[in-house]
């Protein structure tokens, strides 16, 4: 008896197995293969729970939804002027035939690796027909469309569709960046000496004719300075001249005072004269008149 119950609940257990190893279920974001040893034997698309025989069938999932790729290095492209450019893309696809997928790049790690080899190829040839001028224009729009046709020409055979490509990042190799770096940076320098080399020049120019004005002006002021010297010298001798005609006595008398000012100014001042001398005639008489 014990047997026989032993036997049903293995039996029971088994058959549960079994049962629940029958079925799967498709979420709404992915899409299904049933393989046997495989080999794909039907596609699920519609979300729900569907049966697959225990043991000898699996079920691949592939997503849905849109997917992203990032190209993992920058490529360096040659355009039809000769330039170069580091160019890093970017793009969006999806899985629209899962069994085509599954028999050409089996999962997404392939899908990956087959797309990427498959855009850089495409703008390589796509830009490598235009100049650099045409890259930075308003035509880029137009470029990363053609890059997307004619990459969804191919992967179409994959069983995948690119919505969009994108150019993340265009830009010169660093050896390039480096090298025009350093023209510029020479352009400006020589620049700048020119610059300064005419500031100099234009400050000698002006310090010139500054200096050209100060000597003019000082020789003009000294000219001026000397007539009004001149004229206040001959005012000043008329004006001697006619005090010395009116009172010849007076205005020797007040020619001797300021003499005797300016001369005994300093008390320690010494004079060796005669006393007999003109110079001492108003000292021994109020008319001048020596003794």
């Amino acid at each position: 008896m014990s047997s026989l119950r032993l036997f049903t609940y293995t039996f029971l257990v088994i058959f549960g197995f079994c049962l629940y190893s029958s079925f799967f279920t498709v979420d709404q974001t992915k899409q299904a293969i049933v393989l046997q040893f495989g080999e794909p034997k039907r596609v699920v698309t519609k979300p729900g729970l569907n049966f697959k025989m225990p043991f000898i069938q699996e079920v691949a999932y592939f997503e849905k939804r849109v997917l992203s790729l990032v190209s993992r290095d920058s490529e360096e492209v040659i355009l039809s002027d000769q330039k170069r450019l580091e160019v890093d893309t970017y793009s969006r696809f999806q899985i629209i035939d899962p069994l085509l997928f599954y028999q050409t790049v089996r999962n997404e790690l392939g899908a990956r690796q087959r797309l990427e080899s498959i855009i850089d190829s495409s703008v390589r040839r796509v830009l490598g027909k235009l100049k650099l001028i045409s890259i930075l224009s308003d035509a880029r729009q137009k470029i990363v469309e053609d890059i997307g046709s004619e990459v969804n020409e191919t992967v179409k055979r994959l069983g995948m569709k690119i919505i969009d490509v994108r150019i993340r990042r265009a830009d010169y190799p660093e050896a390039t960046s480096q090298n025009i770096f350093n023209r510029m940076r020479s352009e400006r320098e020589q620049e700048a000496k020119e610059f300064r080399a005419q500031g100099a020049e234009e400050a000698q120019k002006i310090r010139a004719n500054a200096e050209k004005q100060k000597t003019v002006l000082l020789a003009e002021a000294e000219r001026e300075a000397e007539a009004i010297r001149g004229d206040g010298d001959g005012l000043a001798i008329k004006i001697y001249a006619d005090a010395f005609g009116r009172d010849a006595k007076f205005f020797k008398f007040y020619r001797s005072m300021q003499a005797y000012e300016k001369t005994f100014v300093d008390k320690d001042t010494t004079m060796i004269l005669s006393p007999e001398s003109e110079f001492f005639s108003f000292f021994g008489d109020k008319k001048g008149n020596l003794p």
